[in-house]
């Protein structure tokens, strides 16, 4: 019922995942971030309690196949999870379970993992990875973005997506970008791009509100001085 995209950000440090479905409020359940390091997806039959588990392991030092591999020998029901991690050297890895949904495929990249179930083809993931790959010089919110386009594109669920989301870590214990589109009849991978045109300028001036409210710009609202 999902595709996604899990990413880092070699020339900033940043970490990131967008993610859609046809379920609603996918990013609430299948998206993972934390600063400094890895961003991850526990998706298909989801879990969410397997994406802070991998992180916890990529944070005590585990590589991402390390990480993965872990959490499948331990966990139970592992064969309905699908699991991507991306960390803060080496390549990423992912894991799909013998029972997950439909037609399932997955794409491995120098600094990102793709993959997705329910899909209408196999190469969902990879023209998700090859759109990721085009400019490295765009913000990270930017190219997950477009890799989820990419991945929509090519053909992603066998139905329609009804949600969508992104999420972007930086060096604040926060994340500097959460983005959702929890339901919608209309197309949430597109609504999801138009959210980022909107945060995008604004992003920093947020996390500079947080930290030094007293050198941060003006809302521009009405008794904003």
């Amino acid at each position: 019922m999902t595709f996604s995209i899990a990413a880092r950000c070699t020339r900033t440090g940043q970490f990131g995942v967008a993610v859609t479905s046809s379920s609603p409020a996918v990013a609430a359940r299948c998206a993972h971030v934390r600063a400094g390091v890895g961003a991850v997806c526990s998706q298909n039959v989801t879990d969410p309690r397997l994406g802070s588990r991998l992180l916890d392991l990529l944070g005590a030092g585990s590589s991402a196949t390390s990480a993965v591999r872990e959490v499948v020998v331990t966990e139970p029901c592992v064969e309905y999870r699908q699991l991507t991690a991306v960390g803060a050297q080496g390549p990423g890895a992912v894991y799909s379970g013998a029972r997950a949904l439909g037609r399932y495929a997955e794409a491995v990249g120098p600094d990102a993992v793709a993959a997705g179930n329910l899909l209408s083809g196999p190469g969902v993931p990879q023209a998700m990875l090859d759109a990721f790959a085009t400019d490295p010089a765009a913000p990270l919110g930017r190219r997950l973005v477009d890799a989820l386009a990419a991945g929509a594109a090519a053909g992603g669920e066998e139905g329609p997506v009804r949600s969508a989301g992104l999420l972007v870590a930086d060096d604040v214990a926060w994340p500097v970008t959460d983005l959702r589109v929890d339901w919608t009849d209309g197309d949430p991978v597109a609504e999801l791009a138009t959210l980022w045109t909107v945060w995008e300028p604004q992003a920093d001036a947020y996390v500079r509100r947080a930290l030094a409210p007293g050198d941060a710009p003006s809302y521009g609202v009405p008794g904003d001085e």
